[in-house]
């Protein structure tokens, strides 16, 4: 159960692969991309139920696997502008890369033969008016073509009922159309082409919650995967949809999740981060010894987000220096700010946080949001950011556990506090904001497993 709140502050309330190629002789870290994209709240046409909650589970699985997101989250409910913004990052920060993945779930339409992905803004009439209110699937290939990756895949939850057919779009058939992998390239439909894909009842579809599931189990290389989501998604569907992969050779064994046992011949595998490597490679004293592989520092700063310490980006000037030195503060370590074998190792072996809320907020924009009840940190912000559109909420309080948190503000002032109960956040925040003399009104509180609303 998760929910969120927020809008417009002024006038009350208005309704937020990394796939790692490793060769099996001695794994080196390789440069993994992935863009996550799921539109539910369309503007002119029916809206989806489940796209933005299926984006947000494949991007936390994703992330727990080890992949890199575009953006470092899923993308949400993006209009026109937005997506075209969101593949062009893609194709520059997957040049180079070993693997590239394209995941989207939201309304897909085939026009002509070509497929659409469809931004929450469209709102065609004709057929001519597709090219610059959609965004040609073509063009998400295009630009891993030529990048120099090894692996390529589009994932596609999005081959639901036309929602311009009674609009006068008569182009459009029903589904997606099949289309031709390009060299190294697998791409995955929902259902066959041409027919029509299940949103889902249950918060999820039967495509996606069957795809979450398979890639976290070891052993299964690429095509096994696939074939096993077919197989969990027919029969949870009775036999109504059938999943469909279109593939060109592809170089190599991979797997999202590699083999216990490593394969006695070179290939390549789909691994997450090498967890146990690093702990049965430990020296006599970890704290000593400086992380510099690439993928294990990303994984450092993911832990130290997803507990509340906020690194900067890691080519900054800090970096994540200061994150550490409070990480180590609060575990009796001495705060060198060190990125060690040591601090991972302690943050592996801390609980994972839950459940976790967040409360965003606009400064500039007057907009904000508000979240809870969710499994991340990562999550529950995004599910905040939803609330406040393209302009985003850069001031930010998220807490876990127990916590409460409360959002007070008046006319020159607002705070952002959270402590133990949501009546002592209340006050603690309406006492903050209240420093200026002017009177404030607390517009949001909310306890992290949702209670106290």
């Amino acid at each position: 159960m998760r929910g969120a709140l927020g809008g417009k502050i002024f006038g009350f309330w208005a309704p937020a692969l990394l796939l790692s190629l490793a060769l099996a002789s001695p794994a080196a870290a390789e440069k993994r991309v992935a863009l996550v994209i799921g539109n539910s709240a369309y503007q002119n046409v029916t809206r989806l139920d489940n796209p933005r909650s299926d984006a947000v589970l494949m991007a936390e699985t994703l992330a727990g696997l080890g992949f890199t997101l575009i953006g470092g989250r899923a993308q949400l409910d993006l209009d026109k502008p937005a997506m075209d913004t969101a593949v062009q990052n893609f194709g520059r920060q997957v040049q180079g890369a070993d693997v590239a993945l394209f995941y989207y779930a939201g309304h897909g339409v085939q026009v002509s033969g070509s497929n659409y992905l469809v931004p929450v803004s469209a709102n065609p009439t004709r057929e001519a008016d597709v090219d610059f209110q959609m965004v040609d699937v073509n063009l998400v290939l295009r630009q891993m073509q030529g990048s120099g990756t090894r692996l390529n895949m589009v994932i596609l939850d999005a081959c639901r009922n036309n929602p311009f057919g009674a609009r006068g779009l008569r182009a459009s058939d029903g589904g997606l159309a099949q289309m031709r992998a390009p060299e190294g390239t697998l791409i995955s439909y929902a259902t066959q082409p041409g027919n029509v894909a299940q949103d889902g009842s249950d918060g999820h579809s039967p495509y996606t919650k069957a795809l979450a599931s398979t890639i976290r189990q070891a052993g299964l290389d690429i095509f096994q995967t696939f074939n096993q989501v077919g197989l969990a998604v027919k029969r949870e569907t009775g036999g109504s949809q059938q999943p469909w992969v279109s593939s060109s050779p592809i170089d190599g064994t991979f797997y999202f999740v590699a083999p216990a046992a490593a394969p006695a011949s070179p290939q390549v595998a789909v691994t997450p981060p090498p967890e146990p490597n690093l702990a049965s490679s430990l020296r006599p004293d970890p704290d000593r010894i400086s992380i510099r592989d690439t993928v294990l520092l990303r994984e450092l700063s993911d832990r130290l987000y997803e507990h509340n310490f906020d690194p900067e980006p890691l080519d900054s000037k800090n970096g994540m220096r200061l994150a550490i030195s409070k990480f180590q503060e609060k575990s009796s370590m001495t705060p060198t700010g060190e990125a060690t074998e040591g601090v991972l190792t302690r943050l592996r072996k801390l609980d994972d946080l839950k459940p976790w809320a967040s409360i965003v907020y606009n400064p500039d924009g007057d907009k904000w949001g508000m979240s809870w009840n969710h499994t991340s940190r990562r999550a529950a912000v995004d599910d905040a950011q939803n609330s406040c559109g393209a302009s985003k909420c850069p001031k930010e309080l998220s807490f876990y556990g127990k916590r409460c948190g409360a959002f007070a503000i008046s006319g020159k002032s607002w705070s952002l506090v959270q402590r133990e109960t949501v009546d002592r956040a209340r006050e603690a925040a309406l006492d903050e904001c209240g420093k200026t003399g002017k009177s404030c009104r607390v517009i949001g509180a909310v306890c992290a497993d949702g209670s106290g609303r």
